[in-house]
């Protein structure tokens, strides 16, 4: 029983850890993550995906490239640049699934960055996450993991006999053999 709750207890750990690390990890390098919300750069991108941005200058950027960039405070998108005018400043842009480029122009000034990797389905989880029921179960699972790490240690405690009781059992058991 006590073998089986620690493989169990383990696995747990472990899954919770890699997940830090996979949302953590990028941050630390100055990459931002972004779930993918629309399935405008499919195949490239698929809904459900988690990109993770990292810093670019806009002078490196080339026609071909995706880069996400702002279009509001609070919005970013990631398109991928079909032309460039280096006098205005500016990027042209499109969906990689839409069959149109993007009304407008995309200024150097509201670029965020390249993407540089993207993990499938995890920005599902992200997104649910961000809720206050995700942060709710979120919450709850860390810590029933710490409660079953800590607790069992005390319900499976194994029991030792006391150093006194160890020198008497070894002295009868010496003089019971002579």
């Amino acid at each position: 029983m006590r073998k089986a709750y620690n493989i169990v207890t383990t696995i747990i750990l472990i899954l919770l850890v890699g997940l830090a690390a996979i949302m953590m990890l990028p941050r630390l390098l100055g990459m931002t993550p972004l779930a993918v919300l629309s399935g405008s750069m499919e195949p490239t991108y698929h809904v459900g995906s988690l990109i993770f941005v990292k810093d670019a200058d806009a002078n490196e950027v080339k026609p071909g490239d995706p880069i996400t960039f702002k279009i509001s405070a609070d919005t970013m998108v990631t398109h991928r640049v079909i032309a460039i005018d280096t006098q205005n400043q500016c990027f042209y842009t499109k969906g990689d699934a839409n069959n149109t480029p993007d009304g407008g122009s995309v200024s150097y000034e509201n670029l965020v960055g390249k993407p540089a990797f993207t993990v499938p389905m995890l920005g599902y989880l992200a997104v649910y996450a961000q809720t206050r029921q995700g942060m709710i179960i979120l919450i709850t699972i860390i810590l029933v993991v710490l409660v079953l790490t800590f607790v069992p240690d005390l319900l499976f405690k194994e029991k030792t006999p006391k150093k006194g009781k160890e020198k008497k059992n070894a002295a009868a058991h010496k003089k019971s053999k002579k």
